[in-house]
Parts: C-alpha cells; sequence; structure tokens
C-alpha cells in the first residue's frame, strides 16, 4: 500500500493556546474549508476534543457526496492532535496538527499521510485529481486562516 504524504507549515500571529484551541474546534473546519466542498459537520453537538472523540462530517467530492468519519487518535492541547480517517473516501488517511511557539507568533504544521487504494486506477486518480484537490484545499486553508487569525507568514510547503 502505497503512502502519500502533504505537508504545510504557518506562522500565525497568537499564542499557541490561542491558536491552537482555534484548530481544536470541530466548529472552525467549516471556516478554514473550500465552500466548493460543501463541508458540514453530522455529529450531534458540542463535540468534545479528546482521544476518542468521532467527528461525522458530509463532503462533496466533485459532485458527489461523500460522508466521513474521522476520529482523534492522540491529543496533546497546546502541542498536536491528530485525525485519522475511520470512515471515508480514502483507504488510509492521518492528519497530525501542530503547534509550536515561534518568534511573531505560533507555528501551524500540518502533517497528511494518505493512501487512495485501488491500485493503478487509483495511483491515477490520485496523481490527477486527489493531489491536486488535496493542494487546493489547503491553499485555501492558509489563506482563510491568515485572513482568520491575522496576516501569518505562509512558509515554504513541504510537497
Amino acid at each position: 500500500m502505497a503512502s502519500h504524504r502533504l505537508e504545510r507549515v504557518q506562522v500565525v500571529p497568537g499564542a499557541v493556546p490561542d491558536v491552537s484551541r482555534f484548530f481544536e474546534d470541530p466548529e472552525n473546519l467549516a471556516r478554514i474549508t473550500p465552500p466548493w466542498m460543501r463541508f458540514r459537520i453530522a455529529s450531534p453537538r458540542p463535540i468534545v476534543m479528546a482521544v476518542g472523540a468521532r467527528i461525522d462530517y458530509t463532503i462533496r467530492l466533485g459532485v458527489l457526496p461523500v460522508r466521513w468519519r474521522t476520529v482523534i487518535t492522540c491529543y496533546e492541547p497546546g502541542v498536536r492532535f491528530v485525525d485519522e480517517q475511520e470512515r471515508g473516501p480514502y483507504r488510509r488517511w492521518r492528519h497530525v496538527h501542530e503547534f509550536e511557539p515561534v518568534a511573531g507568533g505560533t507555528r501551524v504544521r500540518d502533517v497528511v499521510e494518505y493512501d487512495v487504494g485501488f491500485g493503478p486506477l487509483g495511483a491515477l486518480v490520485r496523481r490527477w485529481y486527489v493531489a491536486p484537490t488535496l493542494e487546493r484545499i489547503f491553499d485555501f486553508r492558509a489563506h482563510a486562516v491568515a485572513a482568520l487569525l491575522g496576516p501569518g507568514r505562509p512558509a515554504e510547503a513541504a510537497r
């Protein structure tokens, strides 16, 4: 099973506790997800961030509505949290969110490791659709975060 990786780093003004709380609140996901994905949380509220928390979403991939469930597998408040797909469009999805104090604010680091599955066909779909779409989603996210949390300084993305 091939594993693929997307990494993004962004520095935003603000103290780590404030910045990490923003990302830890599932309600903010809709604010940093592109509108064309029609992101909606389907889980009952409030959602309490903790290891084992499950969050159900609906999104759109192209014209297809998709149900997605992630589970929080690691939660260190103000340091990192990890969500992993329990049910959804990927064979495997693991998203690490890390927060580190730096001069001028907080470094936010996202590392997504994913597998599409479906053998050679999946490899083509990943190359021509999934990877470019993830890039667009995280580009949007960086701009939305900068607009919501301050000007920030997007760091060079490792792609």
